[in-house]
């Protein structure tokens, strides 16, 4: 029988997770532990780290009854019947596979943590996205460092969370996935686990497979959905030259019961920390194995994306007569997606750094992000995953032509133009006679999600360009 489980990785993922799971078992003792004494103090603060909505009600519910959050990892390690690994396994910056592959060094380092605390047998469960057969190396570290003392199952259950609907998806799953060993301790380990997500999710919603199964699905899946992204951005360029509408051409798709209607909207690209990360990680894997054509269809996925930033910021540039030097330029929104705060590869960062290249002036609004998250995001010089035409602007740093304000309508006061980049409700609600008013002529708003009501924007007397619309809306779907 279960009763202590520990979490190790209080972020996006750790958090919310194990929140989830101590809400729907009482009975079951559970511990989000980090070595970030600031993390941790954070999420036993009012104030919590991450921004998911319903996530401060649940924590609230839970947290001094049987959730506790701690930097006392060894100790809850210890404890602990099951341990969930949710660690970041970043894109590797140096050494083989730069770029590409995954850094597993969180990995390993709890891996080792774990094998040197354990006395009792433990469920070691993979949360994070790992390339496949990470397992198999996870289980040598425990093994070889367990003196045949300790038993170790080593299960992969990958999360399917979307931020900003991160709580619902765990509360309401379209599925959960546990991979596992033949063997009969591997499958005795599936069902313990499989034991503690039925306290809430329907049976038949919970996959078994293979270990191998388990992981690779995790990176095909993030692979599929930003394809499916850059297929429909793709689509978005061609509207704006042959003067089709793209909202009327998703509209259509969306119909076609074959697809469906997720993921079909157009934006100025793909953001977050798994996208990106997960398909260079599966193109290194297809190299690995010798798969070059594989591989090579993965990196257009990425290509798209960097395409679809930059021809954003290109648009920008030319429609306002071919410079914005010194231009006061008001971009609304920083995160990758509404109703999180996680910037993490936020195409955001991309534009604002392209736009600063040209000299512009950025006044930048979000709700949920910090002036010192921006400015941290905008100073960063990453090291390009290939020949990427956005190479130039991510090396850019031009945060002290950077504004950043708590008021949207200070943020486009004296604007020359308006980027919209993220998705917030808020953005529809916006008086936009009193921004007009109050902004440089001609003034230009470029909707690089195609939230706004843009034949009211230009009644009003704005110049609006939208992403894959033509210059003139005479039809709606």
């Amino acid at each position: 029988m279960v009763k202590k489980i520990c979490g190790i990785g209080a972020g996006y993922v750790g958090g919310p997770t194990m929140a989830v799971i101590a809400l729907n078992c009482p009975s079951i003792e559970v511990a989000v532990v980090d070595i970030s004494h600031s993390r941790i103090s954070a999420w036993n603060s009012d104030k919590l780290p991450i921004y998911e909505p319903g996530l401060e009600q649940i924590i609230q519910q839970c947290r001094g009854k049987n959730l506790h959050f701690s930097t006392d990892v060894e100790k809850h390690v210890y404890e602990a019947d099951i341990i969930f690994v949710n660690v970041n396994t970043p894109t590797k910056t140096g050494g083989r596979g730069a770029g590409k592959a995954a850094d597993l060094t969180y990995w390993e380092s709890a891996a080792r943590m774990i094998a040197d605390v354990s006395r009792s047998n433990k469920i070691v469960v993979e949360k994070s996205t790992v390339p496949v057969r990470t397992a198999e190396v996870i289980e040598k570290i425990l093994v070889h460092n367990s003196n045949g003392k300790v038993e170790y199952q080593i299960l992969s259950n990958p999360e399917f969370l979307s931020e900003g609907t991160s709580i619902q998806d765990l509360l309401n799953p379209d599925r959960v996935l546990i991979g596992g060993n033949d063997s009969l301790k591997g499958q005795e380990a599936i069902q313990k686990l499989k034991a503690i997500y039925a306290n809430w999710v329907p049976e038949d919603r919970i996959i078994t497979t293979n270990v191998w199964s388990a992981e690779l699905s995790k990176l095909a899946d993030n692979a599929f959905l930003a394809q499916r992204i850059s297929s429909i951005n793709a689509m978005s360029a061609l509207c704006e030259s042959t003067g089709a509408d793209i909202s009327q051409v998703s509209c259509v798709l969306s119909k076609n019961t074959k697809l469906g209607s997720r993921y079909l909207n157009a934006s100025v690209g793909f953001g977050g920390s798994c996208f990106q990360k997960d398909i260079l990680n599966l193109v290194y894997i297809c190299e690995c194995n010798g798969l070059v054509e594989v591989a090579n269809y993965w990196k257009e996925v990425i290509k798209v994306n960097d395409y679809q930033k930059s021809r954003f910021v290109k648009k920008v540039i030319t429609s306002m007569f071919n410079t914005v030097s010194g231009k006061k330029i008001a971009v609304l929104g920083f995160s990758f997606k509404k109703d999180t705060s996680d910037t993490r590869k936020t195409p955001a960062i991309d534009v604002c750094k392209g736009l600063l290249a040209d000299n512009a002036c950025l006044s930048i609004y979000d709700p949920r992000v910090s002036e010192e998250q921006i400015r941290r995001d905008l100073s960063m010089n990453e090291i390009p995953w290939e020949n990427s035409i956005m190479a130039e602007a991510m090396r850019f740093d031009g945060t002290k032509q950077v504004s950043v304000y708590e008021d949207v309508y200070e943020a486009t006061k004296d604007a020359h133009g308006i980027c919209v980049l993220t998705e917030w409700d808020e953005f529809k609600e916006i008086d936009y006679q009193r921004v007009f008013e109050s902004m440089e002529k001609p003034a230009f708003v470029f909707d690089g999600r195609n939230v706004l009501d843009v034949d009211k924007l230009r009644e009003i007397g704005f110049i609006v360009y939208s992403i894959g619309k033509p210059l003139k809306q005479w039809q709606s779907c």
